[in-house]
């Protein structure tokens, strides 16, 4: 039997622990292997960006700042919820009671003038069901567009949300109260939704019918127990409005949509900027003079 020579046998294709290796770019001298944190940004980046700008974003992508916005507002959203539901007296978790209603956080068109309500109606929820819906889709969707587009675009477009749907509940359903994230929530909705619209050939196209499917989906069950709310089993003078949505939505698929499909652009540079800008500010302005001058609301 012939001699081998054990310094000239090609080593077997294992790693340090004795696992197999799968393919050449696996090899130890070869390219590094993806870790977690670059796996999961590269699936962002086929989600949330067209093609011609993954690379950019892969160059410099990382978890510093992590997506602080989106998760402080849902952490004080939840505390909120949490103080209404145990602190103050409750009949159930379920639906809320008076208790949200007395808050000065909640926006009531009798205290419209306390200016503050226009946004902070967002950290005050109905029941469980409300807040959970509106905690998992805005981290979901959320943290994904914060990752790739920073703290300020986010904030800045469920901030527009927020605002915007109480202002349009004020003029389109002036004599309902107003609860709830829903706002802000569908400004993200909107924005992603637009520009997943407009590259859809480059954003996974196999998968764009169905990604838009299930936005469509979402969206439309929401919008129907929002209105069942509304109209069904609303509290004796006590309404809750579902303008909110159409507000938040409109708001994404304009500023939303500016600030998500400007990737490494300049915002200042960019005339859809400035158009979204006036056309936000002048519908500021209308609701305002609005609700000091025309608002049935007492």
């Amino acid at each position: 039997m012939e001699d081998v020579d054990v310094e000239q046998v090609e080593p077997l294709p294992v790693d340090r622990d004795g696992r197999r290796l799968r393919e050449a770019e696996d090899q130890p001298d070869g390219i590094p292997v993806p870790g977690c944190c670059e796996r999961l940004h590269q699936h962002i980046s086929r989600w949330m960006l067209p093609e011609d700008l993954r690379e950019t974003y892969l160059e410099r992508a990382n978890c510093l700042p992590p997506p602080i916005f989106i998760i402080l507002i849902s952490i004080a959203e939840l505390a909120v919820f949490i103080y209404y539901a145990v602190w103050k007296p409750q009949k159930q978790w379920i639906t809320l009671g008076e208790g949200i209603w007395n808050s000065p956080l909640s926006y009531k068109p009798d205290h419209r003038q306390e200016a503050w309500r226009f946004l902070s109606y967002m950290f005050v929820h109905a029941g469980v069901q409300h807040i959970l819906g509106n905690l998992v889709m805005q981290l979901l969707l959320g943290i994904p567009l914060e990752l790739v587009h920073k703290g300020f675009e986010v904030g800045m477009v469920y901030l527009s949300g927020v605002l915007a749907g109480s202002l349009a509940s004020s003029i389109f359903d002036p004599l309902s109260s107003l609860v709830g994230a829903s706002g802000g929530v569908y400004a993200l909705i909107g924005g992603y939704f637009m520009n997943a619209v407009v590259n859809f050939r480059e954003m996974l196209p196999l998968l764009g019918v169905f990604r838009i499917l299930v936005i469509v989906i979402i969206v439309g069950t929401d919008f129907g127990f929002a209105i069942y709310r509304r109209f069904i089993i609303h509290q004796e003078d006590m309404k809750v409005s579902f303008v909110a949505h159409f507000g938040g939505i409109a708001a994404g698929m304009t500023v939303g949509y500016v600030f998500f499909s400007a990737y490494n652009q300049k915002l200042l540079h960019d005339p859809r900027f400035w158009l979204c800008i006036a056309g936000y500010t002048a519908f500021v302005v209308f609701a305002v003079l609005f609700n000091i001058f025309l608002s049935p609301a007492p």
